[in-house]
């Protein structure tokens, strides 16, 4: 039972709940990449060079970039209080329950176009369990000082009335 990508979030993501994900130094990353050319790890690898202390998820990968990838969000010692999701809607839904398991306190699932990693029923999951959801959106819009296509495509929401409210 998957929902649509028009009706995920009952409310829309505010800038609020993204500065909170953000605020959070140690965050686990599920579904980066193991093809370093692809997007996830460009991103991935931006969060690092900001200071982010990254802990990779792939059950198909034993290290990222250097770094050992867990193949669980509920296996990350010491644990995570915030996860970046880089995965299938399906995917998703599976990811919440470790991060109601492993204690997650805020969630983001990854979206540029289409539905990303988005899933209706993983929003609710996420706010049945206390957890802070950004559900959609790219965090590379959100980054002090982002490069000028972030602050174009920033500019352009602002302008159409979907850029997240404070």
């Amino acid at each position: 039972m998957h929902a649509h990508a028009e009706s995920l979030t009952p409310g829309k993501t505010t800038r609020k709940q993204i500065d909170e994900f953000l605020a959070h130094k140690r965050i686990a990353v599920v579904g980066v990449s193991r093809n370093p050319k692809d997007f996830t790890r460009t991103l991935f690898r931006e969060f690092r060079v900001r200071g982010y202390d990254l802990v990779p998820v792939n059950p198909a990968s034993s290290e990222v970039d250097g770094l050992k990838c867990y193949a669980s969000v509920r296996d990350v010692q010491p644990p995570v209080r915030a996860v970046l999701l880089f995965t299938s809607p399906e995917v998703t839904e599976q990811v919440i329950g470790d991060c109601v398991a492993a204690n997650v306190k805020h969630v983001w699932m990854y979206r540029a176009t289409g539905q990303g990693a988005v899933s209706g029923a993983a929003v609710a999951a996420c706010r049945e369990n206390g957890i802070g959801v950004v559900a959609g959106e790219c965090p590379y819009m959100f980054f002090h000082k982002t490069g000028f296509p972030h602050r174009v495509h920033g500019f352009i929401r602002k302008i159409m009335g979907s850029y997240p409210a404070a």
